[in-house]
């Protein structure tokens, strides 16, 4: 294995370059005591969206001001990363936009459905994602 990948630190208010770490899954690198100490030094937990992962010879993504840290990848392990940092056409992005849009436009719906069936709110809230705020004024409202 050679530094097939960089990792990085996004820095505030940039646009989200490369892919989320979370975003490719387990990585054998991200469990080393030298990407540990780097992201605690860094004071950001792997699962954070500001932390970032680019293939070797995509380093003109990363901005100048991030912090950076070469990791090794295996064969598999660099596929995906190359797949999760691939530009995705519009209309693919379009496509997902409709279907969050289809299930999203009717969650107050959802929400009283659930409330029927004797679904507590905090679990609902749980469940979706939705502010616990969200899903009591649904319930007001």
């Amino acid at each position: 294995m050679a530094d097939d990948a960089l990792l990085f630190v996004l820095p505030e208010r940039h646009p989200r370059l490369g892919a989320a770490l979370a975003a490719v899954g387990e990585l054998e690198c991200a469990e080393t005591p030298a990407v540990l100490g780097w992201l605690h030094a860094h004071g950001v937990p792997s699962s954070s969206g500001c932390v970032r992962i680019v293939p070797s010879g995509a380093e003109v993504l990363i901005p100048g001001d991030a912090e950076r840290l070469p990791v090794p990848l295996s064969e598999e392990e660099t596929v995906r990363v190359q797949q999760a940092c691939a530009p995705r056409s519009v209309t693919d992005m379009e496509a997902e936009l409709l279907d969050f849009r289809d299930t999203t436009q009717d969650w107050r719906s959802l929400v009283h459905r659930a409330l029927t069936t004797g679904v507590p709110a905090p679990r609902i809230a749980e469940l979706t994602g939705l502010d616990p705020q969200l899903v009591v004024q649904a319930v007001d409202g």
